[in-house]
This record gives structure tokens, C-alpha cells and sequence, in this order.
């Protein structure tokens, strides 16, 4: 069994004729003591600090084999998610595919509507400008006939009968 602080403190030599000074002796070993009792508390820490890291350990050990599972897990999801979202890519490319040409023939369907209407709206035009012509000469026709001749004669008529009243 180790010696305790209590066991050297009270250890009592016995006397003999010349041996060593009591008060030296009682002092050193009261030195002893006191130093003693301080590594008994360090190893007491030590121990305890020991327990606690080991503790710590353990507890951090766990923690990585759960990390380590989840890790697994993970790569193991994003594998099966990269597969899915690879899959769910090609059918949307797919399906956009479709819908572009099927966007593409109705636009050139609508281009060519557009087409008719203008070639139609040009046709429109053209007989616009002809009967518009055909009327403007009319028109002039009925400017320049002999009929305004008339009718300035009239006008200078009523003039002049406009005088002769005043």
C-alpha cells in the first residue's frame, strides 16, 4: 500500500545517541509532505483529465463513425439524385425539343398567313390607286370642262347686279 501524506507526517523515528536534529527532520518532512500531498492532487487531476479526454475520445469516435455513415449515405443519395436529375434532364431536353418544332411549324404557318395578308393588302393598294386615279381625273375632267366658264360668267353677273343695287 503507497504511503499517504498522513502516513509521513506522523512517522516518528525513534532516538538514538547522535543521531539527526529533530527540528531538521520534522522540517524536511513536513517539506515532504506538503510536496507530496501536491502530486497526489496532480495525479488525482491528471486522472481525471485523463477520464475526460478519454471520454471525449470516445464520444469524438462516435461521432466520426457517424459522420463516416453519413458520408456513405450521402454519396450513395447524391449517386441515385444525379441519376434521377440525369433522367429527368433528358425528358425535358426531350420535351423541349418537341415544343420548339412544334412552335417553329406554327410560326412558319403564321409567316406564311402574314404573307397572304400582305400580298392581299398589296392587290388592296394597287386597286385603291386605281380607282383613286380614275376618280382624280374625273375630277379634273369636271374642273377643266366648260361648265366653270359658266359659272364664273354668273358669278361676275351676280357682281355686277350687286353694284347696281347698292
Amino acid at each position: 500500500m503507497p504511503l499517504t501524506p498522513m502516513d509521513i507526517h506522523n512517522k516518528e523515528f525513534t532516538k538514538a545517541f547522535r543521531g539527526y536534529d529533530e527540528d531538521e527532520v520534522n522540517e524536511f518532512l513536513d517539506r515532504i509532505v506538503k510536496d507530496y500531498e501536491a502530486l497526489i492532487k496532480e495525479n488525482e487531476a491528471m486522472k481525471q483529465k485523463i477520464q475526460e479526454l478519454s471520454d471525449k475520445l470516445e464520444h469524438y469516435a462516435k461521432i466520426e463513425e457517424t459522420l463516416h455513415n453519413a458520408i456513405i449515405v450521402a454519396q450513395q443519395t447524391a449517386k441515385e439524385v444525379k441519376e434521377a436529375a440525369l433522367g429527368e434532364a433528358d425528358l425535358i431536353r426531350k420535351e423541349a425539343e418537341r415544343e420548339s418544332r412544334r412552335e417553329i411549324e406554327e410560326s412558319m404557318a403564321r409567316a406564311r398567313k402574314v404573307q397572304r395578308e400582305i400580298e392581299e393588302l398589296v392587290k388592296q393598294a394597287h386597286i385603291f390607286r386605281s380607282r383613286f386615279r380614275s376618280l382624280l381625273e374625273a375630277q379634273l375632267e369636271i374642273i377643266n370642262s366648260d361648265d366653270w366658264a359658266e359659272i364664273e360668267r354668273f358669278g361676275q353677273l351676280a357682281a355686277s347686279v350687286g353694284e347696281e343695287l347698292l
